[in-house]
């Protein structure tokens, strides 16, 4: 299979590029600054990388010619929160993805979202409100482009989207995860890196949860 990866140098973005590369898939990595990626990945004959910025329209069309899906750990970096742009760029850049998509006649994408995210089959959990609501306080400008991502992605109605929302994430070594919705009692409040790299290999085949946004965290 042929995967457009958008995030691939990020630390999420790292552990899906590594178990697709396991899997012998082709991986076309479009990346700000490629040199962030481990030299294993450079060099592996399965990768080929596009050097570009997110607002390059002409070279994300060049990153999706010939996709099959595309995969994307985007997201605003915590540690910027407070300060993340107020115009929303990472909804703008996703609407520039799923234009060129349906330009070239792509229609699955699997992504990273967060319960900022609401959904229809979430309930009330007072650890999810307080983690959302310290977001909106504390990084609103950043909240605002999650929930835009969301509603770019939810507002096409021929795009076979997973929106992979996420707690808080780890760096523990554990794979293992759980999936559901916020408020479901199996829910916990984090996740591991890994264990969402391990989910993304097991929609790509399976396909279980498209035009959903299932929350997963660890058991």
């Amino acid at each position: 299979m042929r995967i457009l990866v958008l995030g691939g140098t990020g630390a999420i973005g790292a552990k899906v590029v590594d178990l697709l590369l396991g899997s012998s898939h082709q991986v076309i990595i479009y990346a700000r600054k490629p040199s962030k990626l481990n030299d294993n990945v450079i060099t592996n004959r399965l990768v080929t990388i596009i050097k570009g910025e997110l607002s390059d329209v002409a070279g994300l069309r060049r990153a999706i010619l010939g996709v099959e899906v595309v995969i994307s750990t985007l997201g605003p970096k915590v540690k910027n929160g407070p300060f993340h742009p107020s115009n929303t760029p990472l909804a703008k850049a996703y609407g520039n993805v799923v234009e060129l998509m349906k330009e070239k006649g792509v229609k699955r994408i699997i992504l990273l979202g967060t319960t900022s995210m609401k959904d229809p089959n979430d309930t009330f959990s007072l650890e999810f409100k307080a983690l959302v609501s310290g977001v909106a306080l504390f990084a609103t400008n950043a909240y605002r482009d999650v929930v835009a991502i969301g509603e770019t992605i939810r507002a096409d109605p021929d795009l076979d989207y997973t929106i992979i929302r996420v707690p808080i994430l780890t760096d523990d070594s554990d794979e293992s995860f759980v999936v559901g919705y916020v408020g479901d009692k199996h829910i916990k409040t984090t996740l591991s890196r890994r264990a969402f790299a391990a989910f993304v290999m097991q929609e790509l085949y399976k396909n279980q949860w498209i035009r959903k946004q299932p929350l997963i965290s660890s058991p």
